[in-house]
């Protein structure tokens, strides 16, 4: 089984010359396992941007190429560079109610979107015990421009992306314990998938036919510059440092 869990898959293409350069240019692997993992899951929440790519079945070079994805495509780039650095991993699959989304994703954008969006986190094997990662789907500056908007708000928090008891302390960085930034949205549970590939293989994607078509051609843009004026919408600081994040709407 853990041999299942570190192979290379056509999603997760570790092999992929980008991926292995990155982990080379990183030293990743001369880190203990710990921060091996630790290293993996910072870089996937806060240098790849919260966004909406084309579709949820990429591969991983190709979310390193956007620079940007949604939980299910960082999902794949996080378990490609476990799998990489010799971590076993697996794919949790869910639905989340769309109402996770609003404010996210608003308008038409929003009236397009199915009422059950596929959703996946990661489950990675260390010290002997299966830990659930899901608090990388937010970047930092994002969630800190949430976090500036809605400062007076007290208890459970449901839009723009989060489902989390406290939005003001969710429980998204790594420290050997399970992260979460999303699951209170959670509304239906697939189990557990040795690969994303599989996930796909058996749930389909959010969108197909004409609705897809309209999607990766117009409204995913719509999305992403609605989600990038959220991020630029913190402090002055944190608009500076966005100049360095990757474009998301010219893909």
């Amino acid at each position: 089984m853990t041999t299942q869990l570190l192979t290379a898959t056509r999603l997760l293409d570790f092999e992929h010359p980008a991926l292995r350069a990155l982990i080379n240019e990183r030293q990743w692997l001369a880190l203990s396992e710990h921060d091996r993992i630790g290293a993996a899951y910072a870089f996937v929440r806060d240098e790849i941007a919260f966004g909406y790519n084309t579709s949820d079945d990429l591969p991983a070079s190709v979310v390193l190429a956007d620079g940007y994805g949604q939980c299910n495509t960082k999902s794949t780039l996080l378990m490609a560079l476990l799998r990489a650095l010799g971590i076993p991993c697996r794919l949790h699959g869910f639905t989340i109610d769309k109402v996770l989304q609003k404010g996210a994703v608003t308008g038409w954008a929003y009236l397009l979107a199915p009422r059950n969006i596929l959703h996946s986190w990661v489950e990675v094997q260390h010290e002997g015990r299966w830990i659930n990662l899901e608090g990388f789907i937010l970047d930092g500056q994002y969630l800190r421009a949430l976090q500036q908007r809605f400062a007076d708000h007290r208890g459970p928090f449901l839009g723009y992306g989060v489902g989390t008891p406290d939005l003001n302390d969710p429980a998204v960085d790594w420290r050997c314990a399970d992260t979460y930034i999303q699951r209170d949205g959670i509304n239906q549970d697939f189990g557990v998938f040795d690969d994303p590939d599989a996930f796909y293989a058996r749930c389909g994607a959010n969108l197909s036919g004409p609705k897809r078509w309209v999607f990766e051609r117009i409204v995913r843009h719509m999305m992403n510059r609605n989600v990038d004026r959220i991020r630029r919408s913190g402090s002055p600081r944190e608009a500076a440092q966005r100049s360095s994040l990757p474009e998301m709407t010219s893909k």
